[in-house]
């Protein structure tokens, strides 16, 4: 019974120590710039959009959805900072909804940046691409005007920490 015991617990310790390793090389994958790998999706009119549309700015790409609180939450902020930054910075919303809940919600937030409507696997493939290995929504990436994604962050940022990272850009 002791030996079961024992080999239960190096099992156990091993498993932790591998979920560890891949935490941490998962992490350190997320610190390094990778290229911003070129796509297009239709805006709200279906007319398509590359990322080509903006180079030379630095950019903020944003993975939302309607059904998505947190989501919503940030698009304000986002709003504020695309006034503020002007022509330095352009943000693109990336929706993985359905096209008429996405209008819908345009036409009652009047959102004054580009909103691109991904549909839902081509939209969370990209993200995966970028680095959102768990398909986490709200998924913000901020692109250097070198086409060098630099920042990655899943889930409710806070409009703090974004200008902090385009400031630092």
């Amino acid at each position: 019974m002791k030996t079961l015991q024992i080999i239960f617990i190096i099992a156990l310790l091993a498993l932790t120590a591998g979920i560890g390793v891949r935490m941490f090389d998962q992490w350190q994958a997320e610190q390094q710039p990778m290229p911003l790998p070129t796509f297009s999706f239709p805006d709200l009119n279906g007319t398509p959009h590359s990322s080509n549309e903006w180079q030379g700015k630095i950019l903020v790409l944003n993975f939302w959805a309607t059904w998505c609180p947190s989501c919503l939450k940030e698009i304000p902020a986002f709003m504020t900072l695309q006034t503020q930054y002007g022509e330095k910075v352009q943000f693109v919303g990336i929706a993985l909804d359905d096209i008429e809940a996405v209008k819908t919600f345009q036409q009652k937030t009047a959102v004054n940046y580009p909103i691109l409507i991904s549909g839902d696997w081509a939209g969370f493939n990209l993200a995966k691409q970028l680095g959102n290995m768990v398909s986490a929504i709200p998924y913000t990436v901020v692109v250097n005007r070198d086409e060098l994604v630099i920042y990655r962050h899943a889930g409710e940022l806070s409009a703090s920490e974004l200008q902090a990272v385009i400031d630092g850009l």
